[in-house]
């Protein structure tokens, strides 16, 4: 796949699950065993609505939707969420349409990743993906206090590279992402059509 990116852009931010790393059936196996071992059940829509938030976040609404309050706390099962998903990483492959834009644009424009993942989880993949060496920015979760759909992960990222928002592309592939970078002011490409992926 041939992409050129929107003219006037100066600079590039990549989210990374769904976007840069196929990793959301790992994601999805991970909050599925997790979720198992306390009693509920989750299909792939409630992680889907989801996509782009911090995994603290999403094990609060697991806890709320099935009222699980009595059983489990939000780090009982962010923990089994990701003994899972660490057990089954290294499976873990790169979005080449996405990923090609990486290499393309290496070294010709500032470049960044700000992702709703856990740090550790994030170094991780991106090591695994062998896409560490491009990105000196990486923003994560645990880098701000707002989390998508809020625009603060973009923005940090844009204060770090030094460059106005509005001369950003964002590449994404959640709803809430794509809000975020709309409401920092920047341009949003959404490659959820780029690839193939079977855990919906």
């Amino acid at each position: 796949m041939k992409y050129d990116i929107k003219a006037g852009v100066r600079g590039l931010i990549f989210d990374l699950d769904g976007t840069l790393a196929d990793t959301m059936p790992y994601h999805f196996a991970g909050w599925k065993k997790a979720c198992r071992s306390f009693g509920a059940d989750i299909e792939p829509s409630f992680l889907r609505k989801h996509t782009g938030s911090p995994g603290w976040v999403i094990a609060a609404e697991l806890i709320e939707e099935f009222n699980l309050s009595a059983t489990v706390t939000v780090d009982q099962i962010m923990n089994e969420k990701l003994r899972e998903f660490f057990r089954l990483q290294h499976l873990v492959t790169p979005i080449l349409p996405v990923t090609d834009i990486v290499k393309k644009y290496y070294g010709v424009l500032p470049m960044a990743v700000g992702t709703g993942g856990h740090r550790d989880a994030v170094e991780r993949t991106l090591e695994i993906t062998d896409l560490r060496k491009y990105f000196d920015i990486i923003v994560t979760a645990n880098d701000v206090d707002n989390f998508k759909p809020h625009p603060e992960t973009f923005l940090r990222c844009a204060e770090m590279m030094r460059i106005d928002p509005g001369q950003i592309e964002v590449f994404e592939d959640s709803d809430l992402g794509i809000r975020a970078a709309l409401d920092a002011g920047m341009i949003a490409t959404d490659v959820r059509s780029w690839y193939d992926s079977d855990w919906q």
